[in-house]
């Protein structure tokens, strides 16, 4: 395909209708940015060749109307010294570098009017090249957010975390159990009667014995 027709389908194309069509949109958008790329490339060095024939035709033609000088000086000398013929000849001359000159200055009229259409077309590509990379980047944007928004989904709504509330409240009802045991084992209730007698029994032990301690300890004082 050549430059200029890969620039119009690209400039003419509809990208949303591209877009639409496509069964990935981010690869089709990738490869819509780098054909529009290359084609740019291609397009500034056509029109840096095109620039450079042209400087190259300019100075073709300094040289020509310098050449075109000097056989009008020679034409002239030729008169002054009666040689008509000679004149004639430089004149004939003269007419070739002229003709040559015309020439290259209709060719270059034309690659100025191709340099005109190259920048336009330049202008609309980077146009639409701006449009290629701001879609890519709202695409890119969608499907981020997409992926985000399905990995929240599965995080509140699937299996693992539901496993792992399963086991939360497995736990809870462990930690409950264990804190009441705890409780349990700490309370003390009323004492029965057997208990109350043997603890009198035992006080009444503790008491005979402090009496004889203190007996002893008077004995001992006198």
């Amino acid at each position: 395909m050549g430059i200029f027709s890969r620039t119009r389908d690209i400039v003419a194309a509809n990208m949303t209708e591209l877009l639409d069509r496509a069964e990935d949109p981010a690869r089709m958008i990738r490869m819509i940015i780098l054909e529009m790329e290359e084609t740019l490339v291609e397009v500034r060095a056509s029109a840096a060749r095109s620039i450079a024939d042209s400087k190259e035709m300019r100075r073709a033609i300094n040289r020509l109307d310098e050449l075109q000088g000097s056989w009008t000086e020679k034409a002239e000398l030729a008169l002054s010294k009666d040689r008509e013929d000679l004149a004639r000849a430089a004149l004939g001359e003269r007419q070739k570098a002229a003709d040559m000159a015309e020439g290259l200055r209709a060719e270059i009229s034309v690659i100025e009017h191709t340099l005109k259409g190259y920048e336009a077309d330049i202008a609309k590509l980077q146009g639409k090249l701006r449009e290629a990379r701001a879609r890519q980047n709202a695409i890119a944007s969608r499907i981020e957010s997409a992926v985000t928004r399905a990995r929240t989904s599965e995080v509140l709504h699937g299996n693992r975390t539901e496993d792992a509330f399963s086991r939360f409240e497995i736990m809870e009802r462990r930690a409950d159990f264990a804190e009441g045991r705890a409780d349990a084992l700490g309370m003390t209730g009323p004492k029965s009667l057997e208990e109350e007698i043997s603890d009198l029994r035992a006080s009444d032990s503790v008491d005979a014995e402090l009496q004889a301690m203190k007996a002893a300890l008077k004995t001992k004082g006198n």
